[in-house]
Order: structure tokens, then sequence, then C-alpha cells
């Protein structure tokens, strides 16, 4: 027996399915993302939660000429599937396949990229005016999960399209609330009459005979306060006060509901948001007992839900923070966490559970945890404030007025600074260094391995004035000792030479210092020379004492895991035009290109940032030097 998704490989096909139809192909959706996820890791949970959303959504709604904007992205496997790329999602998130998220240059299906939490709103609303302004007869949608909602774009797109005409709908999928408490005769009752076409044909009319009157705003003031108290507690009043009308809480993952309610709401113009609740991991057991811990599982046995990492050869840098954290906060009483929604993914969750007073959770908030960390600061407190290096670009600002120009002793540690891999392009994080270089009082340092992020953060109690920041990369460290090691002592704005050498010397930042090392031993060993190596440490503060030693050089080659232009290429080339040095100077990181979805070792190898690269640069500047 054929299976209903083997025959659907674009919206339209779906459209002339029955509700059983709906049902059993929402079914083999969610199995076929298992199937896939099992063995090419991804988004699991959100995307097994947001099935019937995405179905429903392509069933009523005259896709791709009806556009919908994802936020985030990462439940949007079921969109990606439906939309021409079902063969093309067994490579998603691979070098050459798929990305993650959706991607305007992959389909026409998708109308807006995304990789990054509370966009989906401001675009849509984009979307829709431009419509209007081209004449063109289009609906738009916005799905939005619970979650991005509490990002501060979110909150001002409501604001600018609940004040606008614009035919909006914004489904929220809301897989946190329990549903059971907000079903009932009276919430059913109210969601059918609400949705009634010919309810909502009146209320329009009403509308248009009262006109732009004072009586007619009062009227509708009246209204909204009356619905609002009848729907409040399910949160419609929030959305009511923003000019939207609220229809729900449905169940989301209730096909037929979901059809039933999307169809009347087509018919409705104006600013509108459906409340949805939904299970995270729907479907599938273990991502619906733990959907945390199957957010991003890996690779894992669909029939069991065994995970299949393997064991590490070293601690992550995640955890080293972690664990360091909760150290910090034993010997100060002022040492306090903040996270902006990623306790998990930056290592703080023993921490949270060991100093629940001291550990605040911000909500995907990004420039809301640097001005919250900035006041806590003033307040006399030591913020640790771990932010994704990607999601730290959005509190540039904040990072900038609120902390630096103030000189508040606040500790960003951007966790996955660097090339991350399978993410992809809107998750690298290689932006940090060249756009706080020109931050006057910034401190930007880069440790080379696990036991220097531990020197760097409790260097962190010593600091009077800030930003202080310490980027690291995602993933495992190099394995070196740190756990019973003390930490040792730190100079702000010094480096560390390595390696005694002639005629190149090799200025390296962050881990890529190991890989520095490797090649200029194995040249040595090969042609029997061997540069100098200098673990900078430092972005900012820059070593001008070291570049003194430095300047004797006939070649110089920085590396760094960030962008060429602006960070320690830059910062080295400008210092010796200033000087007049003679040395060639060259640069090894992140070329000026956004960098797709790959293995992270991969992605390195393009950039020239592994071992191999290193030697053949290195093998290069002896040659010509």
């Amino acid at each position: 027996m054929s299976n209903i998704l083997d025959s659907i490989n674009y919206p339209e096909d779906i459209r002339g399915l029955d509700t059983d139809g709906l049902k059993t192909l929402c079914g083999e959706i969610r199995e076929y993302i298992v199937n896939c996820c099992s063995n090419n890791p991804g988004h699991l949970a959100s995307s097994l939660g947001a099935v019937e959303l995405i179905v429903g959504l392509h069933y009523v709604f005259d896709t791709p000429s009806d556009k919908i904007v994802f936020d985030v992205g990462h439940q949007a496997y079921a969109h990606k599937i439906l939309t021409g790329r079902k063969e093309e999602f067994k490579k998603n998130r691979m070098a050459d396949g798929l990305s993650g998220f959706p991607n305007r240059s992959e389909s026409s299906y998708d109308v807006f990229g995304a990789g990054h939490a509370s966009t989906s709103i401001s675009a849509a609303l984009g979307l829709a005016r431009a419509a209007k302004l081209a004449g063109k007869s289009q609906k738009t949608i916005a799905m939005i999960g619970d979650g991005a909602m509490t990002g501060g774009l979110a909150l001002e797109g409501l604001n600018n399209a609940g004040d606008s005409d614009e035919d909006i709908l914004i489904v929220l999928n809301d897989n946190e609330m329990a549903i059971d408490g907000n079903r009932g005769a009276l919430h059913s009752y109210l969601l059918s009459f609400t949705t009634d076409p010919a309810y909502n044909k009146i209320k329009t009319h009403i509308w248009n005979k009262l006109g732009s009157s004072r009586f007619r705003n009062w009227i509708q003031r009246k209204v909204r306060n009356t619905k609002a108290s009848l729907v409040g507690k399910s949160g419609g009043d929030l959305f009511e006060a923003f000019g939207f009308r609220y229809f729900g809480p449905i169940d989301g993952n209730d096909i037929e509901e979901v059809v039933r309610t999307l169809r009347r709401l087509k018919g409705i113009k104006g600013p509108k948001i459906l409340h949805t609740c939904t299970v995270k991991g729907k479907g599938y057991t273990p991502a619906e007992e733990d959907p945390t811990t199957w957010h991003a599982p890996g690779k894992f046995e669909p029939a069991t839900g065994k995970r299949l990492s393997g064991p590490y050869k070293a601690d992550r840098y995640q955890d080293v923070f972690g664990e360091v954290l909760r150290e910090l906060a034993r010997k100060d009483p002022k040492v306090v966490g903040i996270t902006p929604a990623m306790a998990t993914g930056s290592g703080m969750t023993a921490f949270a559970r060991e100093f629940p007073d001291r550990f605040f959770d911000v909500g995907i908030a990004e420039e809301h945890a640097v001005t919250f960390a900035a006041g806590l600061a003033a307040g006399g407190m030591k913020p640790y404030c771990c932010i994704y290096s990607t999601f730290a670009q959005r509190a540039y600002d904040e990072i900038i007025h609120d902390v630096a120009l103030q000189k508040l002793p606040v500790i960003l540690c951007l966790d996955r600074a660097g090339l991350v891999g399978e993410d992809g392009a809107t998750h690298q994080g290689v932006f940090d260094m060249s756009s706080m270089r020109g931050v006057p009082d910034t401190v930007i340092a880069a440790p080379k391995d696990e036991k220097e992020l531990k020197d760097l953060l409790y260097k962190g109690l010593e600091v009077k004035e800030g930003p202080y920041i310490i980027r690291y990369p995602r993933g495992l460290g190099e394995g070196v000792e740190w756990r019973e090691e003390e930490p040792s002592p730190v100079e702000i704005g010094k480096g560390e030479k390595l390696l005694n050498g002639e005629d190149v010397a090799i200025l390296a930042l962050g881990p890529v210092v190991h890989r520095a090392v490797e090649a200029a031993m194995r040249l040595e060993k090969e042609i029997g020379k061997r540069p100098s190596v200098y673990n900078m440490r430092f972005l900012k503060p820059f070593d001008t004492e070291l570049m003194e030693e430095v300047a004797g050089a006939k070649a110089i080659l920085t590396i760094e895991d960030g962008a060429l232009k602006g960070g320690l290429f830059s910062e080295v080339s400008e210092y010796a035009a200033s000087k007049g040095l003679k040395a060639t100077v060259k640069g090894l990181g992140v070329p000026d290109r956004f960098i797709s979805q790959a293995p992270v070792g991969e992605q390195r190898k393009n950039c020239g940032l592994d071992s191999e690269s290193i030697f053949s640069e290195l093998l290069e500047l002896f040659k010509n030097n």
C-alpha cells in the first residue's frame, strides 16, 4: 500500500484530500521527518509540533501566491517537504544541500529567509503592504512561536501591524500552554461565533456605516473591552490591545479544527491573530517527553529513540563555561548569570539549579539581556551574560550605548563564536570581533583552549569597567586539562610566545592557535624551518609590545576564526603600516562572503583555517621570503 506522501510534491497536490487523508498525511510527514533527522540531525521537536499548522496553511491558502512567513524557521521542515523539496530534504543542513531554515534562494515558497527569532511579523507586514501598493490580491500569514513572541522585534511588529488595516494573519504556535485549560463550552462558542462569516459580514457592514466618527471609536472600544474580558484568560486581551482581532486558542495538532478555522479567517479582513496550542515533539514519544533535549538531538535510532552521540574526547566549551560560572558564583555572591533563552545550549542549567535567585533567562530578547546586565552591573552585581555570537549582533547598540559608554563591568560571553557548521549562514559567529573592535574601552578576548577560557572567566571577577568580551567556539575543546587546574593569572591585553622561530611569525587568536602550532612543527620536520608562533589571546587591547618583538620578521601570518576584514588581520596590517614595517602581512580567516551549511571541519578547510591550509601558506611564505 503506497503512502499519500509519495504522491505529494507541491501544495496543490494536498488540496484534493479529505480530512482523513490530511490526518494520514500529517502522520506520514512526521515519520519522514523522524527518519531523515535520525541519520541527518536537525531541529526535530519544533518541526514535529508544527506539522498540522503547516499542512493546514498550505491546504487553505493559495501558496506561493499567498505568502507564509516563518519565524526562526526551525519548525518549517514540513513546509520544505510539501514545497518540492521532499527528496532534497534528505540532505537538509548538509553541504550542497538544503538550508536548515527558509531560504529565498531555494524556493519561491520561501518568501522570506529566517534563522533568527521574532522577524516574521515585521516581514509579513512589509509583504502585505507591498502587495497593496502593487495592486495585488494576496493573503499574508506570519507563523511565529510563543518563544519568538518574547523578542522586542515581534512586539514592534505587532504595534505597527495592529495600527494598520493590512490583511495580515498571525498564527501563534504556542507549544507551552496546556490546552485543556482553555477548552470548554464558552471557549468553543466564542471561537465558532467570532469566526462565523455571517457575523463578520454584519460586523464589517456596521463599522463601515458608522464611518470614522468618534461614536464609532467609542463603540469599538466598548466591544473590544467586552470581548477582551471574555477571552482575557487566553491572552486575547493583549493582542486586542495591539489592535488585532484575536481568535483561539485552538488545538493546533487537530488538522480538522485547523482547516475549519483557517477557512473562516481567510475571509476576515484586517490584522488578526490565531492562537494555536501544539505539542512540541508531537507524534514521537521521546521528543514529547523531553522536548528540550529533542530540539536538536543529533543522530538517533528512530525505533527506540536511543541517541547515538559517541563519547566525547574533550569537554565542550559551553560546559567549561557553565561549570566555571558555578565556581565563580560560589566564591562571589555578586556573580549572576544571564541568558536569552539559551540556558541548555550555553551550559547554564546546573547554574540555574544551584543558584535560582542569581540566574536570569530573559527569553529571546538579546537587547534586553545586555541592558538588564548593565543595570545589574550599575547596581553592584557582577553579571556574566552569555549570548551566542550570531544573536549578540542584535544587541550591538546596547553593548555600545548601555555598557561601553558607561564603562559598566559586564562580562559578555559569546558562545558559538566562529564557524558553526550545519546551522549555516544565519548562525555563523564570525562578525563579533570586527564589529566590536572599534568600540572604545572594550576588551575582546579569545581563549586558545578550555584552560584559557577558565582563566579568562576568572579574570572577569577583577573587571572594574566593561564591556569585557570573551568569545569561544561551538563544540569540543582541545582536550587539555582544566578541571583540576588552578586558574592562571592573565594580564589584559597581553599575548604569549609559544614557539621560537625565524623569518616568519604567526599571530593566532583563539583555538586556531593549536592548528598553527601543528603546522609549524610539521614545517620544521619537513623543510627544517620553523616560524615563531604567538597566541595573541586578546584582539583588544592589542599587544603592541609583542608586535615590537615581531617587527623584525620578514613575513607575518595572522590566523583568526572570524571575519578577515576588521579583525586581527586588519589590526596587524594597520599597525604595520603605521610603523612602516617592511614585513609582508598575510591573513587567514573567514573571507568576505556568507558561509553556507557544512560540517565545521569542512568550513574551516574552505576558509583556510585547518592545519593543512596553514602549512601550505607557511610553505609559500618561506619560499617567497
